[in-house]
């Protein structure tokens, strides 16, 4: 039985669905074969089964916890950290004078998959770090980079981004986090922060953290946001580890998921003694947060497919392994009792968990192709193609798995039955962790109105233009497939009715955002489904091509595929012609209703 991962499939998305082997063709990944990349997720999925997998249920039943000086963990998370910096992991998509190995985005995204569905905890830390990584590497001085991120990439130090307040919450503009300069050039923080997550632990030699603050003097709201590296303990020019940096530990947030990341309440210049450096140009902070934001929206989404994955692959061993009842038609109590896999009940619920978790899987590996596009792409078209297509994208990567791959963890539950409530099994926890993921980095309210208020406007609707263009080409392809027929004319109504929907909300945007915008949730699930049915579309495209010659166990393969891409679309893309329908009737119930009315 798979426990982490259905190893087929992940194969058939990076080297079948989405052509992992162009990306050699590129010069720098020239160094690469298939049996390279190959090689990196099979050692990604050693590391995660031996050393995440093992500790997942004990961090989560033995939370980390603060006696007033120090915070303490199960010893298991530092050791299995620790084996998967030493293998390189941190830094598997860096240079190689990083200590990177220089794969692609889409072969690291690939690998991270593997440590989240074994331990979605443990491995919060090292994604965090490599987020905050990203961003000094990016927008840091040469002297901030060498301060700081070889210690990253390799895990010396770990790192995290320390944006919310409590007075504030996701309206980063009500921020009161000071930060005053001084005579050498850094700046004294002042503020708290909240819900940091993994913002203390003993498990590296120093925390960095990434503190948006407001200096004084400048302008109003997000525009007077900028962006300060503040370590836990001073770091000289050298990279060595010095004094504590006046950055206090208020106390741990006990979270109903992800239990066993320390999620933290922070104070950061108490004593006056907290210095920070400026990152690239003052009142930029958000700009720059954002390019990390943005990896942790892709992180979050596909942090939610494996948890949903995890909790599919659990309730299908277990509708194996389980008889209980009979087919309606057996009329003697004395036959032998089924297997749940047999009642057709519970194999809707496992091709529904399976129709969410594998399509999801595939949008979310199809965001880190597209990184790779954007960065190696042979020409500038292709990166800016694929650059605006994931801006384009981000919203619905984040929010689409972490609603839908959450529904699945709960079927995951109702196929375990009663069992399914206990601890003695894994799925009341896989629910519990991908509980979190709606709230992760933006609500669904807030990715909404980015994609329905933002992202759907940009260049006249452009980027919606290309998207549609790309749908076109796999629904053309899947026209010329008889069995896929019914399919491509779904797919293309369904576009058809985005693009009417986006021609009725334009001209309202212009002249009522609030109006415009009151159901923008709405419109990101529809899209969100219309983009998920073109995956599976494109899924069941090369399984229609390779189904003749297949035998086996592959054939089985690629006829589940074919069978979860028909329920989708039979049962799942329905949906959304009611949501336009609403849409664009303009329906104000929400907007209309007044507070004293609840």
């Amino acid at each position: 039985m798979h426990t982490i991962i259905n190893r087929r499939d992940l194969d058939f998305l990076v080297f079948e669905l989405l052509d992992a082997a162009s990306l050699i063709e590129r010069p720098r990944h020239a160094d690469h074969s298939l049996d390279t990349f190959a090689a990196a997720l099979d050692t990604a999925q050693a590391i995660a089964t031996d050393h995440f997998a093992p500790h997942n249920r004990r961090s989560d039943e033995h939370e980390p916890q603060f006696d007033g000086q120090r915070v303490t963990l199960i010893p298991e998370v530092k050791a299995a950290l620790r084996a998967y910096c030493d293998a390189g992991m941190l830094a598997a998509s860096h240079d190689y004078t990083l200590g990177g190995m220089q794969l692609p985005s889409l072969l690291a995204q690939a690998c991270s998959s593997l440590f989240k569905s074994a331990n979605a905890a443990t491995t919060s830390y090292p994604g965090l770090t490599l987020g905050n990584a990203n961003v000094i590497h990016r927008f840091g001085t040469e002297a901030q980079k060498r301060r700081y991120l070889s210690s990253l990439l390799s895990g010396r130090f770990f790192g995290t981004m320390a944006l919310t307040e409590p007075q504030a919450g996701s309206s980063l503009a009500d921020i009161k986090t000071t930060a005053t300069p001084n005579a050498d050039g850094s700046y004294s923080i002042v503020g708290q922060k909240i819900f940091i997550s993994a913002g203390d632990h003993e498990l590296s030699e120093n925390i960095v953290h990434l503190v948006l603050a407001k200096i004084p003097g400048g302008p109003p709201g997000v525009k007077g946001i900028s962006l300060f590296i503040v370590p836990k303990r001073r770091v000289d020019d050298d990279g060595q580890v010095g004094e504590p940096n006046d950055v206090a530990l208020a106390g741990l947030i006990h979270k109903m998921g992800w239990r066993g990341t320390t999620s933290t309440m922070l104070s950061f210049g108490e004593h006056g003694q907290c210095r920070g450096e400026l990152v690239g140009e003052p009142h930029k902070g958000l700009s720059y947060m954002f390019h990390m934001m943005n990896e942790a929206r892709i992180g979050v989404g596909l942090g939610a497919v494996m948890l949903g994955y995890r909790g599919y692959l659990a309730s299908l061993a277990y509708a194996r392994e389980r008889p209980q009842g009979r087919s309606p038609s057996a009329r003697d109590p004395q036959t032998p009792q089924q297997l749940l896999i047999e009642h057709a009940d519970v194999r809707r619920m496992l091709l529904a968990q399976k129709a969410y978790v594998e399509g999801g899987y595939a949008l979310c590996l199809y965001a880190a192709r597209l990184v790779d596009d954007q960065k190696t792409g042979p020409d500038e078209s292709t990166r800016r193609d694929a650059a605006a297509l994931l801006d384009l994208l981000t919203p619905v990567v984040k929010s689409w798995p972490s609603q839908w791959c959450l529904e699945a963890n709960s079927l995951a539950i109702q196929v375990h039955g009663g069992y399914g409530y206990t601890r003695e099994y894994p799925v009341e926890q896989f629910y519990r962790d991908n509980r979190l993921n709606p709230i992760h980095e933006g609500t669904h309210g807030i990715q909404a109105l980015d994609l329905l208020g933002r992202k759907a406007q940009m260049d006249q609707g452009a980027t919606v233009a290309l998207l549609a263009h790309r749908m076109q080409s796999t629904i053309d392809a899947a026209a010329a497939l008889p069995e896929l027929q019914g399919e491509a004319r779904a797919l293309q109504a369904a576009l058809a009715d985005v693009e009417q929907t986006l021609a009725v909300l334009r001209p309202v945007l212009a002249e009522d955002s609030e109006r415009g915008l009151a159901n923008a949730s709405v419109f990101l699930e529809a899209f969100g489904h219309t983009v998920v049915a073109w995956i599976w579309l494109r899924q069941a495209v090369i399984a229609s091509r390779a189904l003749p010659t297949a035998e086996g166990a592959d054939a089985d393969f690629y006829r589940g595929k074919l069978h979860a891409c028909r329920w989708f679309f039979g049962w799942e893309l329905p949906r959304t012609q009611a949501q336009h329908a609403l849409l664009r009737r303009l329906d104000d119930t929400p907007l209309t209703m007044a507070t004293d009315w609840f």
